[in-house]
């Protein structure tokens, strides 16, 4: 696994790739790719988060807990697939709950979330890769380590981060910001198992925007082209 990392991501997270928990993890996906099984996503891909959202310009975590484990649906952005595969239950919640949430909102036919990426939303899953068909797979090999790492610097180097926490997954990573600093949004998880106890209505993505331009920042354009 190569570390193709944008450079300010590299400036905060780079002694993370030298950590014994970073090289057994290396060897862990080297060791499923030798012995033919097929991992999401691809190469190229697993940093993309970091990659289309630097640092210098985040200003919005959502966090998730897995990527897609079906062919071309990963890309490296949580809750987002690549153009012209079939839109997840739990993505096409989001844009329901979108749609009343920001009443200008139209729900494009695809399911590639890069724009808000690129707007300084860093789209984030706990674990940045999967095995093809086996949901879960690859947690608790190294990437919690990394990616909660990631969480704690930005708690620490950044202020006035917008978290968006969705599930008792994502909430329990609200011990690792410092909530005096940051912005932490909850609701249930946009699942179709448990969109309705709380999640249609709770309203992440005005509240979000509310608080960008309370702090002076520029709102996030949640429509996708």
């Amino acid at each position: 696994m190569a570390i193709d990392i944008e450079p300010s991501w590299l400036r905060v997270l780079g002694s993370e790739f030298d950590k014994p928990y970073m090289v057994a993890l290396r060897e862990f996906l080297k060791t499923e790719k030798q012995s033919g099984a097929k991992i999401y996503p691809k190469n190229s891909d697993i940093f993309n988060a970091f990659n289309t959202t630097p640092f210098d310009k985040l200003e919005v975590v959502i966090l998730g807990q897995d990527p897609y484990h079906g062919e071309n649906q990963a890309h490296g952005l949580s809750f987002s697939v690549q153009k012209g595969i079939t839109i997840p239950p739990s993505l096409r919640n989001i844009y329901k709950e979108l749609q009343t949430d920001i009443p200008s909102f139209t729900p494009p036919n695809h399911g590639d979330l890069t724009e808000w990426a690129k707007q300084g939303v860093l789209l984030l899953n706990a674990s940045l890769t999967v095995k093809a068909g086996m949901p879960g797979s690859h947690q608790k090999k190294g990437w919690e380590n990394f990616t909660d790492a990631v969480i704690i610097k930005i708690s620490e180097e950044k202020t006035g981060i917008v978290f968006i926490l969705w599930g008792a997954f994502a909430q329990a990573k609200s011990e690792l910001i410092d909530a005096r600093k940051h912005h932490i949004i909850k609701s249930p998880h946009p699942s179709p198992f448990s969109a309705d106890r709380g999640f249609f209505g709770s309203k992440p993505f005005s509240k979000t925007n509310a608080i960008l331009e309370k702090e002076g920042k520029q709102p996030i354009d949640w429509q996708i082209h």
